[in-house]
């Protein structure tokens, strides 16, 4: 087997430094704001985007194409590297059904190379977090084969616990009912959400008043958590520019379970156009999704 490398897509959500520092490449989901279509070329400050939402824009987004993903995965195949890569949600989203057609159209051409292109079912930080794990055992020195199989067998241990501020952006996606949306908005209620065993977004149920939804986060945490309690590195959390709220379930994660290691990063637009400004959330390791 020849040198292989781990590639993605933004949904992960993670730091650009954290990708440099690992040489972890990935592919972009584009997103629309106001008619302009942004890219891996034509980034939008997170800020800025945010700040378009807030004032009324109504993003868009568009999955990878098979044409897309085989020009991003030649680049690497014609250096002789074999690819495993890490997928957003088929649940959620075509890409991976893209990337895997992609593939296997490459695949004739490039005979000798091996291209792997797993779903994880998992979104956002909670893909990242399986990122972070391949990328660890890829560092320690695992094969391509010892990865997948870890990624397997513990995708659905990933846990995404997550809530939103503004049940508009659900109904836009089809998640929530037009009623819901305007009923929730005017008594202040929030939905506890998160991300099920297909990899779909699933509500769990629902409170009244922010502070009890971020608390709620760590309530849905202890109830999954289990055995993984001491067999999580880190813990990460993201959120939809609205930091301090991140901050405030990052010191609740740590008062309850003891973590330090906790990564906190806002959501990119492929996710946050769905999501919203001030979703917060949460994921690690635990005995069940």
């Amino acid at each position: 087997m020849g040198e292989f490398i781990i590639l993605t897509d933004n949904t992960v959500d993670l730091p650009a430094s954290w990708m440099e520092e690992r040489e972890v490449d990935c592919e972009y989901l584009p997103c629309t704001v106001d008619g302009i279509v942004y890219d891996k070329k034509n980034k939008i400050e997170i800020c800025e985007f945010y700040k378009k939402m807030r004032e009324g824009s109504m993003p868009t987004t568009s999955q990878i194409n098979p044409t897309q993903a085989e020009t991003f995965f030649e680049s690497f195949l014609q250096e002789g590297k074999d690819i495993l890569y890490i997928a957003f949600s088929s649940g959620l989203s075509g890409t991976y059904s893209s990337c895997t057609i992609a593939a296997e159209e490459l695949k004739q051409k490039y005979p000798d190379r091996r291209i792997e292109v797993i779903d994880t079912l998992a979104a956002s930080m909670g893909e990242g977090l399986i990122l972070y794990y391949a990328v660890k055992m890829k560092q320690e020195g695992k094969n391509m084969d010892e990865i997948i199989s870890w990624i397997l067998e513990n995708r659905c241990h990933v846990c995404h616990v997550f809530t939103v501020d503004d049940l508009n952006h659900l109904h836009r996606g089809g998640r929530v009912s037009k009623a819901t949306a305007v009923l929730g908005t005017l008594v202040n209620i929030k939905p506890m959400l998160h991300v099920d065993e297909e990899g779909k977004l699933t509500a769990l149920g629902k409170v009244r008043g922010r502070k009890k939804s971020l608390s709620g986060l760590i309530s849905m945490m202890e109830e999954r958590i289990g055995a993984y309690r001491e067999s999580n590195d880190v813990i990460y959390i993201c959120h939809g520019d609205c930091e301090e709220d991140a901050e405030y379930v990052a010191s609740l994660v740590r008062k309850k379970f003891g973590y330090e290691n906790i990564l906190i990063n806002p959501i990119g637009p492929t996710i946050g156009a769905h999501a919203g400004p001030g979703t917060v959330g949460v994921f690690f390791l635990g005995d069940h999704r």
